[in-house]
C-alpha cells in the first residue's frame, strides 16, 4: 500500500479518484490549493504526489520546485489534457517522474503509479529493456550519431549531450561509458534539475557533520562516489552560478573539498554532461560561465528529435509494442493503418519517452491482435489534423470528413465525453452521432 497526495481542484474527479485508488489497497489524501501541499508535504511523507498542472492558486511546477527544495525524492506524476503535452514535458524536466493525461483511464494510471512506486524503490536508475537500441535506429541520422560516440567513447573527453527531452540523453551517457575504458567502474546520475542550490553543493562534493541545518552525518558526495569511472550530470545548465563555481575547480584541480571540511580529496572522473537548451544562450546573459562551458565542451553530441529522425519512427513503434506486450502481458501483433497514420504523422513533442507511454497506453486498450485507432488518444488525431494544411488534399470529400472527424472528437472531449450532450453540442440526434462515430472509429 502506498500514500498517495493528490493535488486536484475538481473535487468531483478528485473523489473518484480516491475511491478508486482506495480499493486498489493505496492511502489517498486529497486537497485541492497548492498552499494546502505544502503544508502537508512538509508534515508527512508520501510515497507518491498525483498533482494537476492547472490549479486555482498556481500550477503544479510550483510543487516540484517546492519538494527538491526540501530534498525530497518522492515520485511526482502530472495530470494535465492532452493539449499540454509540451507543458508535461516541461515538467518532467524539472523532475516529475511522468505524466498522465485526461480523461484518466485507470488502468494506465494504475500502470503509471506501479512504475513509478518501482522505481522510488529500486537504489540505483536501472535501464529499460530497450537499453539495445533505445536510440538506435537504421536512418542515416542515427549512423552518425554512433560514429560519434564510438569516435568519442575511447578517450577522457568531457562531453556534452545536447537534445531535446525524451531523446535518450542518459541512455547516450550510458552508452559512452559503457564503450569506454572506465566501463568496468562506477557510472553514477545525478539530476541537477532536481537539486536546490543548497543541496547540490552537498550532492556533488559531500559533507560533513554539522556543516549546515540538517547535516546530522557525514556524507560522501557523488564526484567520490564515482571515483574512476563516470559521473553524468543531467540539465547542468540548472547549477547556481556558485555551484559552477565549486564544479569548474574539481574539474581543472581533480580535487574536491566536503562542505564544512578543511580536508581535499583527489578525484579521477569523467565527466559527461546533458542538456536540453543550448547552454551558449546561457552564457549570453549570464546564467552559465563561459569558461565552465568550454571545459566541458571537448566534444558534444547532438541528438536528434524524434521527428527529424526520418525512417526510424516505424522502427521504434514496433520495438515498444514488443516492449509492452511483454511489460503488460498483451498480444498485439499489428497496428491498423489508420492508427499507424496517427502514429506516423504526429510530431511526437515528447520524442521517445512520449511514443513509448502511448504505446504502452495502445497495448494496454488493445485485448485482440490488432491495434485500432481508439486505443489511442483522441486527441492525437486533433493534433495531427492540426498540423495538416487546409487545400492539403484535392479530394473535397475526404477533407470533409477527416474535418467531420475531427470536430466529433474535439466535442466529444469537450463533452467530458457524455453522448448526448456531445449530440446537443453538435445540432445533430444521437443515432447519427453514433453513426459517425463508429464510421470514423472514435470509441
Amino acid at each position: 500500500m502506498a500514500s498517495i497526495l493528490i493535488l486536484e481542484d475538481d473535487t468531483t474527479f478528485a473523489q473518484l479518484l480516491e475511491v478508486f485508488l482506495t480499493k486498489n489497497n493505496h492511502e489517498v489524501t486529497l486537497v485541492t490549493h497548492i498552499k494546502q501541499s505544502f503544508k502537508l508535504i512538509e508534515n508527512q511523507a508520501f510515497d507518491l504526489f498525483l498533482i494537476d498542472y492547472r490549479l486555482p492558486d498556481g500550477i503544479g511546477f510550483e510543487v516540484i520546485t517546492h519538494s527538491r527544495n526540501l530534498g525530497l525524492s518522492t515520485p511526482i506524476i502530472i495530470m494535465t489534457s492532452f493539449n499540454d503535452v509540451r507543458t508535461a514535458v516541461k515538467s518532467m524536466q524539472m523532475g516529475a517522474f511522468d505524466y498522465i493525461t485526461k480523461p484518466v483511464n485507470p488502468d494506465e494510471l494504475l500502470m503509471v503509479i506501479k512504475n513509478s512506486l518501482t522505481k522510488k524503490d529500486s537504489k540505483e536508475v536501472k535501464m529499460e529493456a530497450t537499453a539495445t537500441d533505445f536510440i538506435r535506429g537504421k536512418s542515416a541520422t542515427a549512423d552518425r550519431l554512433y560514429e560519434h560516440i564510438a569516435l568519442v567513447a575511447p578517450t577522457d573527453m568531457s562531453v556534452i549531450i545536447q537534445g531535446e527531452s525524451g531523446t535518450g540523453k542518459e541512455f547516450a551517457a550510458r552508452t559512452l561509458h559503457q564503450q569506454s575504458k572506465r566501463a568496468d567502474k562506477p557510472f553514477v546520475a545525478i539530476d541537477c534539475g532536481a537539486l536546490s542550490k543548497d543541496l547540490a553543493a552537498s550532492e556533488l562534493f559531500g559533507h560533513v557533520k554539522g556543516a549546515f541545518t540538517g547535516a546530522l552525518s557525514d556524507k560522501k558526495g557523488q564526484f567520490e562516489a564515482a571515483n574512476s569511472g563516470t559521473l553524468f550530470l543531467d540539465e547542468v545548465g540548472n547549477l547556481s552560478y556558485e555551484v559552477q563555481i565549486k564544479l569548474l575547480r574539481a574539474l581543472q584541480e581533480k580535487i574536491i573539498q566536503p562542505l564544512g571540511s578543511t580536508k581535499q580529496i583527489a578525484v579521477d572522473v569523467r565527466i559527461i554532461t546533458a542538456t536540453n537548451d543550448d547552454l551558449l544562450n546561457s552564457i549570453s546573459v549570464g546564467e552559465f560561465r563561459e569558461d565552465l562551458y568550454h571545459r566541458l565542451n571537448e566534444f558534444k553530441i547532438q541528438l536528434p528529435a524524434l521527428r527529424d529522425r526520418d525512417g526510424d519512427l516505424e522502427l521504434f513503434i514496433n520495438h515498444f509494442v514488443g516492449l509492452a506486450n511483454r511489460n503488460l502481458d498483451r498480444n498485439v501483433k499489428s497496428i491498423s493503418a489508420e492508427a499507424k497514420s496517427l502514429l506516423l504523422n504526429y510530431d511526437w513533442p515528447g520524442n521517445l519517452r512520449e511514443l513509448s507511454n502511448v504505446i504502452k497506453r495502445m497495448v494496454l486498450l488493445t485485448p485482440g491482435e490488432v491495434a485500432q485507432v481508439n486505443a489511442l488518444p483522441d486527441e492525437m488525431m486533433i493534433s495531427v489534423n492540426q498540423q495538416t494544411l487546409p487545400g492539403s488534399s484535392s479530394d473535397l470529400k475526404a477533407v470533409n470528413e477527416q474535418n467531420e472527424k475531427s470536430l466529433i472528437a474535439e466535442t466529444l472531449i469537450k463533452a467530458k465525453h457524455n453522448k448526448s450532450k456531445t449530440a446537443k453540442m453538435l445540432n445533430i440526434d444521437r443515432k447519427t452521432l453514433y453513426a459517425k462515430m463508429e464510421k470514423y472509429g472514435i470509441e
